[in-house]
């Protein structure tokens, strides 16, 4: 076979143009591919829903692809344990409720579960802004993440949405934006109330009690709803980001 680059090239460009074209108007739009984000996907992808995520980083997994400290182990509760095994992600019992995976394969059968349920997953792209319709987030406003590292002046396109999901994790960049340039969030100040240093047995219950529609139509789930309602982080433990993944997705398809 005699391999031609520029067909190599055509096929590249005509793949993602037609895949990216197919997703500018989707049932719900995911900022963040860490383990609530691809949680979600997969939940609402495996009910029959549209859903894309886009994830500012080249690769994915948020916290999660780099287990504790780089060493590529996590830790999950056994109230979440079933979540890994429908990924089919070898998870071994350490006793006392506690069990381990690795981090790498936790994260990639994740990502692969959520493409396999329907979702696609977009890296290397940015939210910079969100759509509104009648005080409603219903939409995301994206560029390349090289644009904004770069500081150009390139305007952004648009992705239509019915529900959006802040799952950037620490960063909650969705809700800064909205509170930056819309109006109040649904938190008792109208703000975002800041992350507390690490607790992880109260975090790991926070962060699915404050997984939440924080401003009609945005969503924040994972990390970024302890962030924003002012809960502990809790380090290498992931229960509850998987958790709050699973309930963000029940709570917009009661709503679709």
């Amino acid at each position: 076979m005699r391999i031609d680059d520029i067909t190599v090239t055509r096929i590249i460009f005509d793949r993602f143009s037609k895949e990216f074209r197919n997703n500018f108007d989707v049932d719900v739009a995911i900022a963040g591919a860490g383990p609530a984000g691809l949680t979600a996907a997969k939940y609402l992808s495996k009910a029959g829903k549209k859903v894309v995520i886009f994830e500012r980083k080249l690769s994915i997994g948020g916290g999660m692809w780099g287990g504790g400290m780089t060493f590529p182990i996590i830790v999950v509760q056994k109230e979440s344990k079933s979540i890994l095994d429908e990924a089919h992600v070898a998870v071994h019992d350490e006793g006392d409720g506690y069990f381990s995976a690795d981090s790498i394969e936790a994260t990639t059968k994740l990502c692969s579960s959520a493409i396999d349920a329907g979702a696609r997953v977009f890296t290397a792209i940015s939210v910079e802004d969100v759509l509104l319709n009648k005080k409603k987030v219903n939409g995301f406003v994206i560029n390349w993440t090289a644009v904004e590292i770069a500081g150009l002046h390139v305007d952004p396109l648009s992705i239509r949405a019915k529900y959006c999901i802040d799952a950037t994790g620490h960063a909650t960049e969705v809700c800064q934006i909205v509170r930056r340039k819309v109006g109040p969030l649904n938190t008792p100040s109208g703000d975002l109330m800041k992350e507390q240093s690490m607790c992880a047995e109260i975090g790991e219950k926070t962060v699915v009690e404050n997984t939440k529609e924080v401003y009609p139509g945005l969503f924040v789930a994972g990390m970024g709803a302890n962030a924003v309602y002012g809960a502990p982080r809790m380090g290498p433990i992931f229960g509850g980001m998987l958790l709050s993944g699973k309930k963000v997705a029940d709570m917009i398809l009661k709503k679709l």
